[in-house]
């Protein structure tokens, strides 16, 4: 095994073990299987059922139920038999968290049973405590004692497992030897995974689950480099990005976790966790599934089909960068792109008849003719890029333009219009170009258009401190294309900037969120990417202009053009993949039996008075299960305590507990003031 894949070059599917759920095979080069969970109380048999049915309609092949204590364990046999009763069988999934006497009783009912290692038998009360290797041995000890019970249990009944790894909710033990790293839940995970094997019981699924991307891409890489150094094999892996929240940025961030993963070709089943009901989350997870058997077909030559053609991605000798750990790409500046630059956004404006004052909006600028001045969004685009066009009007003093070679040269200002050239015009000695900025469009590994020689390319390039470099590839498998470029320039130490570049000719918005996510998303996680720019094919356009719609329905228009949808698509990327914070954070969970309040309601309305605080990390969580673990790394949190209860941390501590929901929003809006992190809207 290369790394933590098969290949970083082509699509090609992590082969694991193969585990039975039920009826149902998942590993083993078997699909790639959706699931979901019920946000209804488990205790409400008709009610859980029902929903189930409808998860199970929208196309999930799994679906789990919490059973937070015993008498929720025991309820699944009722749900089960009322499911079968009404012609469905699709296996169900018991979600333990605390008690191991729940786990034991659903691993005689359903088919699979979900344990969280930091919180099941293993101590979590965020205490920094210091272990000597005798202790530490103990309680291993002690977590083997309590654990064999269900393994036993599990391997009697035929039941499979999941060994659930979360970042927000390691165990003072991990914690204290490891710290809050993606190999402290590697570990964690591990210490199960060698119990269970142990008893010859090998029917297990496994996560590594965080609301921050960086980290949970690292530790499944981690997690598949230490199975196969350890045991020769893997076991299959469950995906799934925690509290991603709802709406677009829920979306996205699952998408930059998953996709950058199933890119890979890891990933034997997934959920996306949206704060909205279960079976609106089955339409994403198929969106992120269809790729790999629409546009990603195995090769087994090392190429990719580019319109009837092979095109060959070079073989990889050393892997320049650190796959397990996040360190951006070391360039220079070339004016606002590079170096330690935030990574800039380029829009798209060349499908425009004619650019305008007014056609800035949608990208984060709006002009006040009164005033004569520029109105600036945290969410506003650094440079436009537009077809055989000029503009005629001044624009705002941080926006620049890219143009053509043509309507370069015929713009009166240099200082804030740039060249684009392709590589056979970039080496054009006759070619006059920018003293400040020259852009270079380099197709990764694929032949559309003539190219120049690689070599003799990057040897220029790298000499020239006005370059930057547009990254972009025609191949099915485009993202390992580019990646594989950035290599080469890391191999040449070329040091120049570069931008990704993404066209998307998918149809509805979902499926453009997904294909930006994860082409983009999986590039700037491993650290590559001084910028992005997106576009969509003419067809694609179309659609959208005229009225598109995302799988839950909204649609597109009137105040939301094609060119808003994308800007906004690109800075939330920024913002999933930790590279540009540009607006709030929400850490919101998608809700289970064991919420005490409207989790849906109380987000939107949290979000309606704090999504103009730039950086802050808002945690909302349904219980005190999700509370401080799950929240992992939010500056602030609003945690369900009881029935109409609410309590609030700062971080992982409780700063006030049990609040009257009614008031708890203003109580959470008076201790960001109180931690000077409110901002009055002006």
């Amino acid at each position: 095994m290369q790394l933590y894949c098969n290949s970083l070059t082509k699509y090609n599917r992590l082969i694991t073990k193969e585990v039975k759920i039920g009826d149902l095979l998942l590993g083993n080069g078997h699909p790639i299987r959706v699931q979901t969970m019920t946000t209804t109380d488990t205790m409400d048999t008709l009610a859980t059922v029902e929903q189930t049915i409808r998860c199970i309609e929208a196309g999930a092949e799994l679906v789990r139920i919490t059973a937070p204590s015993k008498k929720e364990a025991e309820n699944l046999l009722n749900i089960k038999n009322e499911l079968h009763k009404r012609g469905y069988n699709t296996p169900l999934i018991a979600d333990i968290h605390f008690t191991p006497n729940a786990a034991e009783i659903a691993a005689r009912i359903v088919e699979k049973v979900r344990v969280n290692p930091g919180n099941y038998v293993d101590k979590k009360k965020f205490e920094q405590i210091d272990y000597t290797d005798a202790e530490y041995a103990e309680e291993i000890d002690r977590i083997r004692e309590r654990f064999t019970p269900l393994v036993k249990i599990c391997k009697e009944y035929g039941t499979a497992m999941r060994i659930g790894t979360n970042h927000g909710s390691l165990s003072d033990r991990i914690m204290s030897r490891y710290g809050d790293t993606p190999m402290g839940m590697v570990e964690s995970a591990m210490e199960f995974l060698r119990i269970a094997r142990g008893e010859r019981y090998h029917n297990i699924i496994l996560s590594m689950k965080a609301s921050n991307t960086q980290v949970m891409v690292q530790a499944y890489r981690l997690l598949i480099q230490q199975m196969d150094a350890e045991f020769g094999e893997c076991y299959p892996l469950h995906l799934g990005v925690t509290e991603a929240g709802d709406g677009e940025d829920g979306r996205v961030k699952s998408a930059v976790g998953i996709g950058t993963l199933l890119e890979d070709g890891i990933g034997d089943t997934i959920r996306v966790s949206l704060t909205e009901d279960s079976e609106l989350e089955i339409p994403v997870c198929r969106d992120l599934v269809k790729r790999y058997t629409v546009n990603c077909q195995p090769l087994t030559d090392g190429g990719s089909a580019v319109n009837g053609q092979r095109s060959t991605v070079k073989p990889i000798e050393k892997v320049p960068y650190n796959p397990f750990s996040y360190s951006r790409r070391k360039t220079f500046a070339v004016g606002n792109i590079g170096d330690h630059h935030v990574p800039v956004v380029v829009a798209d404006l060349s499908k425009l008849d004619i650019i305008t004052p007014e056609s800035l909006q949608s990208i984060g600028y709006t002009y006040n003719e009164e005033s004569d001045k520029w109105n600036i969004s945290d969410g506003a685009a650094d440079y436009i890029t537009t077809a055989n066009k000029g503009i005629d009007f001044a624009l705002p003093g941080t926006l620049k333009v890219i143009s053509p070679y043509q309507t370069w040269l015929e713009a009166e200002d240099k200082t804030k219009c740039f060249p684009i050239f392709d590589g056979n015009m970039y080496l054009d000695e006759r070619i006059t170009k920018s003293e400040e900025l020259n852009l270079v469009n380099v197709e990764c590994y694929s032949s559309i258009s003539p190219q120049p020689p690689l070599e003799r390319l990057l040897a220029k390039i790298k000499t020239d401190k006005t370059a930057v470099l547009c990254l972009f590839s025609t191949n099915k498998n485009a993202m390992q294309s580019v990646r594989r470029m950035a290599m080469e320039l890391e191999d040449n130490n070329v040091k120049n900037p570069i931008i990704l570049v993404v066209e998307s000719d998918w149809q509805t918005a979902d499926e453009h969120l997904i294909h930006y996510a994860t082409e983009a998303g999986g590039l700037l996680l491993d650290g590559f990417g001084d910028g992005i720019g997106f576009g969509i094919t003419a067809e694609s356009y179309r659609l959208q202009a005229s009225g598109l719609k995302n799988t839950k329905g909204r649609t597109y228009t009137s105040n939301t053009s094609p060119e808003q949808f994308i800007n906004s698509t690109a800075f939330t990327i920024l913002q999933a993949t930790r590279v540009r914070i540009s607006k709030t954070e929400y850490i919101s969970c998608p809700s289970c039996g064991r919420t005490l309040f409207d989790l849906q309601e109380t987000t939107a309305k949290i979000r309606s008075v704090t999504n103009h605080l730039k950086g802050v990390k808002i945690a909302i969580m349904g219980c005190i299960v999700n509370g401080p673990g799950e929240m992992a790394d939010a500056d602030f949190g609003y945690v369900g305590s009881g029935v109409g209860k609410i309590t609030l941390y700062k971080g992982k501590e409780v700063v006030k507990k049990n609040i009257d929901s009614a008031i708890a929003v203003d109580e959470l809006i008076n201790l960001l003031k109180e931690n000077e992190a409110w901002v009055d809207l002006t």
